[in-house]
């Protein structure tokens, strides 16, 4: 009970001579430093506010512009061409400050600088955004950088050249733009053409035809007068309609993994680990807050959007009967944790003072060391968080939403994040193909209740200190945890580090207030609809094959030898290998980023294209020489990057459908041609993760401080998931996803067929084998 009285601010009794309080000094210490810390916080934010908010000028340029202004007026030269005289005129006369004429003149010659500042900054902003909006060094050849380019390059610079905050840019991106419908559908049709035959595509072409001409142009109306309102014209829709508002279960289905450093171990303390992870997360956090990490610059000077980043912590999905609800916090002081059928929760500071990695450690092992059972109906809790969406928000609503249930569950939802302390280990071992696989399948879904797959982000400890994440869709895209998640290991690795034992450094403070176990009261009807939650969870992981390798043969290294797009060469691969496997082709999908634009999440880049279709029949006859090989496969590659680029650039395919889609619905209108669109399963659904984002080290210094990546469920019974990194120069790592349920399919089957569409596709450009 000691942690208990150490918990409580002040008690009071009713005595019969008044009311007696019993004051505890510590805990009112400790709400006095909160509050501080608070304010602090407060203060940062409109401190960081302010900043923001005068980018590119600041405090100092306003100073100069004043100083000259009144510096001018000394020498009897009026800049302001009569304005000051005519401030000074409208200001009120024998009115407090305002009495002598030397402070009016003063103060209006403060108020003309002021507005020939802020003129300046809009100017500056809005020639920024101008700039911004060009695109056309995107479609340049690499090394034949025209000279316009060069010259909107320096104007880049110039104007983004002082040192930016995180969100410094937010108000300089352009929006993204709404394409013409004549062009949506020339490249639709273009896209699908190897798929249909004859009589197939003359049917979806008189669809196009008629909805383009009929329905489009109304629908087309209201869009662009969306994209005019609204900050971007697809991110709410797509939140919404594509994450909130699905039903099924969030685990295999939404939530994707991001697996840690592989081929290094820094230490195999479990609890060590996990209170460096976590201490540099909130290190992460922190710089979040006051806005202190760089902006992401394509070529190191185009700025991307960093609203995404805003929830990354604090950030819960609230269950509802027709659609989910993303709760975030402006902060948060404790961490949820999970083991061995427990709920507990770890606060992240002593006062206004984060805790240390060793106090993190400490606490931790505390958890790992408590023998006491979990509560009736605890242990598979979390199950809800993996099951139907409608059965767990009819659940909190009966039995969470009072009472010591209630409480808990906020402790839950409330956290910065959920770590689960897993009792099993897991790594990869380069001699056993499955260790990977393994690895995977755990990050992805463990044991469908140690996971509570509703929070931002699940930070997963195993046994032997490998770590791992499982992140929630809904909120940001994976480039995002991503830059977290580089942060974190590099700072684990390369700033706090471990004793020669393995512990984190320095000394713990035994005076902590120890880890809080969650109170739960959940009735047997409750514990029914956990089991059946459970069963659906676990039907949905035992039918998802994964199979993980590490490509060794060659990476990026050899593919820039064959002067072409690592991405393209991989996609093409790919698209050999299912032909290889299925004996056909399929509607591909590829994820790409539209964050050159304001709060831009993804567009759909459609990979199976008529050059790559034309590559693959060729390669699959046998009997075209190499160098017509190599020519299909570059005019492929070059079809791949252009169609890449206009993803990017605002004018894929797929967002604008999905949103002429959704004001067809709200206008009652009905299109067989929006419904075909929306209908057509992704059998192949792929994305690349990016490498490095932050220099946190020198790759070439620490070739082996590579992570896997990470990967995600099928999107379609009978599909393929499949994920890669393209980790060096000597190595891509794949993470491939199906059902085996589905007698199409075959995960490990289909990573034979990748591998061997590498090499073969290598061998057309006759590298010898000793660069590989």
């Amino acid at each position: 009970m000691a942690e208990a009285h150490q918990a409580v601010a002040f008690q009071f009794t009713v005595t019969p001579d008044g009311v007696d309080f019993r004051l505890s000094r510590e805990a009112l210490k400790h709400i006095y430093l909160s509050g501080i810390n608070s304010w602090k916080k407060r203060l940062i934010r409109i401190k960081n506010g302010i900043l923001r908010g005068v980018y590119p000028g600041s405090p100092t340029s306003w100073l100069v512009v004043v100083m000259a202004t009144m510096g001018s007026s000394y020498y009897k030269v009026d800049i302001s061409m009569g304005l000051v005289c005519c401030i000074q005129s409208c200001l009120p006369e024998r009115c407090g400050p305002y009495q002598t004429p030397q402070t009016r003149a003063l103060l209006s010659m403060a108020i003309f600088s002021t507005g020939v500042w802020v003129t300046g900054i809009f100017l500056f902003r809005q020639t920024l955004k101008l700039l911004l909006s060009y695109h056309g060094w995107m479609f340049e050849m690499h090394g034949k950088t025209s000279h316009f380019t060069k010259i909107w390059a320096i104007c880049v610079r110039l104007l983004s050249s002082r040192r930016p905050m995180l969100y410094s840019f937010q108000t300089s991106l352009p929006k993204l733009p709404v394409p013409s419908v004549p062009a949506t559908i020339q490249r639709y049709l273009e896209s699908v053409r190897p798929l249909l035959d004859d009589e197939e595509y003359y049917r979806m072409e008189t669809l196009a035809k008629e909805f383009q001409d009929k329905t489009a142009p109304r629908l087309q109306k209201y869009l662009v007068l969306k994209s005019w309102w609204a900050t971007n014209y697809v991110s709410d829709w797509w939140e919404e309609y594509i994450y909130l508002r699905g039903r099924s279960p969030l685990m295999v289905n939404s939530n994707y993994y991001v697996m840690d450093l592989v081929l290094v171990r820094n230490t195999e303390v479990q609890a060590a680990r996990l209170g460096n992870a976590v201490h540099a997360m909130i290190m992460y956090r922190r710089k979040l807050d006051r806005e202190e990490i760089k902006p992401v610059m394509a070529l190191g000077i185009v700025p991307m959007c960093s609203y995404q980043m805003e929830r990354m912590f604090n950030t819960t999905r609230i269950p509802g009967k027709e659609t989910d609800v993303l709760q975030h916090l402006s902060d948060s002081r404790h961490v949820a944790v999970y083991h061995k059928g427990r709920f507990f929760k770890v606060w992240l500071y002593e006062g206004s003072r984060l805790l240390e990695p060793r106090d993190l450690e400490m606490q931790f092992q505390k958890i790992l060391d408590d023998p006491s059972p979990p509560q009736p109906g605890e242990e598979r809790l979390a199950a809800l968080t993996a099951g139907g969406r409608v059965e767990w928000a009819q659940a909190r609503q009966a039995f969470f939403s009072s009472g010591k249930n209630k409480a808990s569950l906020e402790a839950i939802e409330r956290a910065a994040f959920f770590v689960a302390l897993d009792e099993e280990s897991h790594c990869y071992n380069p001699d056993d193909e499955a260790s990977l696989s393994l690895y995977g399948k755990a990050l992805l879904h463990g044991n469908c209740h140690n996971r509570w797959f509703d929070k931002s982000f699940t930070l997963i400890s195993f046994k032997n200190g490998l770590l791992g994440l499982n992140t929630e869709h809904a909120w940001a895209d994976a480039p995002i945890i991503g830059h977290l998640w580089e942060f974190v290991l590099g700072t684990d690795t390369f700033h706090l580090g471990y004793t020669d034992t393995g512990h984190c450094l320095g000394q713990p403070n035994p005076m902590l207030i120890p880890p809080q176990r969650l109170q739960w009261d959940i009735p047997e009807q409750c514990q029914v609809i956990i089991e059946r939650s459970y069963q659906v969870a676990k039907a949905l992981a035992d039918d998802v094959e994964l199979y993980c390798f590490q490509f060794l043969p060659f990476g990026k290294g050899l593919i820039k030898k064959c002067r072409t797009s690592p991405d393209a060469f991989v996609q093409i691969a790919l698209q050999l290998a299912h032909f290889r496997d299925k004996g056909k082709f399929c509607l591909t999908y590829e994820a790409s980023m539209t964050r050159m634009f304001r709060e831009g999440r993804t567009e759909t880049v459609r990979s199976c294209t008529s050059e790559s279709t034309a590559f693959v029949q060729a390669m699959m006859e046998g009997s075209h020489m190499k160098a017509d090989l190599r020519d299909l496969f570059r005019k492929a590659a070059e079809k791949h990057q252009n169609m890449y680029r206009l993803a990017m650039t605002g004018s894929g395919i797929d967002r604008h459908l999905f949103c002429l889609y959704v004001v067809s619905k709200y206008l009652g209108i009905s299109s067989p041609f929006l419904a075909e669109v929306l209908s057509e399963p992704w059998r192949l659904s792929t994305s690349q993760i990016p490498q490095s984002q932050i220099r946190m080290f020198d790759p070439d210094q620490y070739p082996n401080h590579l992570g896997a990546g990470g990967g995600f469920g099928p999107v379609a019974d009978d599909g393929y998931g499949v994920s890669y990194m393209i980790a060096g120069e000597n190595t891509i790592f794949f993470h491939i996803s199906s059902k085996f349920s589905s007698s199409e399919t075959n995960a490990q089957r289909f990573g034979n067929h990748i591998r061997q569409a590498l090499l073969d596709i290598a061998d057309l450009f006759q590298v010898p084998k000793a660069d590989r």
